[in-house]
């Protein structure tokens, strides 16, 4: 007995393609830096993608730095370690990635992050929700009130434990 999987339905339905390819280029600068040196460069947004999904190169500053332990309800969460050591929650246990390390974490999955010594990794959201804010704000440092701060995770999917 054989399983074959198959494609999903198309969304083209032209018969000859189409000039529709973007590149961003690696000497573009980061779309955002944090004041400890956290850098975020948006290589395809969800905009971008119709939704698809967003995917981000993400570069710690010196320090250790990362968020705690933490889920999302609607997108999925990947990581891909480009460079350096990264510190990645599966929900159970803190594993220690390195290059080339890939973690999927589907929607309600526990997970968290921690780097520093300016590794990089990618991180990929499936599908594609509005992330950017998310970033371009915490890397601002803006202040909010506990109240507003509540808010502000709740509207970007981001649940804290």
């Amino acid at each position: 007995m054989s399983l074959h999987r198959h494609y999903p339905p198309d969304l083209y339905r032209g018969s000859t393609g189409e000039v529709s390819a973007w590149t961003r280029r690696a000497d573009q600068a980061p779309d955002t830096t944090s004041a400890s040196g956290v850098t975020c460069e948006f290589l395809a947004t969800g905009d971008q993608t119709q939704g698809r999904f967003g995917l981000y190169r993400w570069t710690f500053g010196r320090e250790e730095s990362g968020p705690d332990a933490h889920f999302h309800r609607a997108i999925s969460e990947q990581f891909y370690v480009l460079s350096g050591e990264v510190r990645l929650f599966d929900g159970t246990t803190w594993l220690t990635a390195t290059t080339g390390d890939f973690l999927y974490v589907p929607e309600g999955g526990i997970h968290g992050f921690r780097g520093g010594d300016h590794a990089s990794m990618l991180l990929m959201f499936a599908p594609g929700g509005p992330r950017e804010d998310y970033f371009e704000t915490l890397a601002r440092g803006e202040q909010m009130s506990p109240e507003e701060r509540a808010e502000f995770m709740v509207r970007h999917d981001t649940y804290w434990l």
